[in-house]
């Protein structure tokens, strides 16, 4: 990692417990960071590339509603079906990752809330140890709604680690095997 991004990130998290995390009746910001955090390991043993993605519950929605005029009610009583489909279609259209430069078609397996934030599952199976050179990942997710939104991937394969702080200027990382 760049000094630069380790800077960033040592700040984000010192910074984090001084933030609010309650939910705002609107739309309007409720915290200062536009930051999503995805890990993106490979299990050996299924074979597969197994995707966490952490964002914070009233910036997705946002994006659904600017997107695709979608008001979702995400981890609320009243939480929309629709809201919950619009989830999967909003990653499919800004989450995309490469197989050793192929791009590769990932499984939404679902979602659950922690507090302020969503956390999304995502995998990508039957991807053999044996030819597997490089992992990428380019993640746009709510660089469409927000300027400042940084996404911190990190990724764990085979036993080597990379992580990157992307930006919409550079909204790509890739490990190579």
């Amino acid at each position: 990692m760049r000094p630069s991004h380790t800077l960033f990130v040592l700040v984000f998290w010192l910074a984090l417990p001084l933030t609010s995390f309650t939910r705002a009746d609107s739309l309007i910001e409720s915290h200062k960071f536009y930051v999503s955090v995805t890990q993106v390991e490979y299990a050996q043993e299924e074979e597969s590339l197994q995707i966490i993605s952490r964002i914070f519950i009233d910036d997705l929605e946002s994006a659904l509603l600017t997107r695709y005029d979608v008001e979702a009610d995400l981890g609320t009583p009243e939480e929309s079906a629709q809201g919950i489909a619009y989830i999967e279609r909003y990653f499919n259209s800004k989450f995309t990752v490469f197989i050793n430069g192929e791009v590769r078609k990932y499984t939404f397996l679902g979602r659950k809330y922690d507090r302020d934030q969503v956390i999304c599952y995502l995998e990508i199976s039957g991807i053999p140890e044996a030819g597997l050179e490089s992992v990428g990942v380019q993640n746009e997710i709510l660089m469409d709604v927000f300027e400042e939104q940084k996404n911190l991937v990190h990724l764990k394969i085979l036993g080597q680690k990379k992580s990157y702080v992307l930006v919409r200027e550079n909204n790509k990382g890739m490990l190579n095997l």
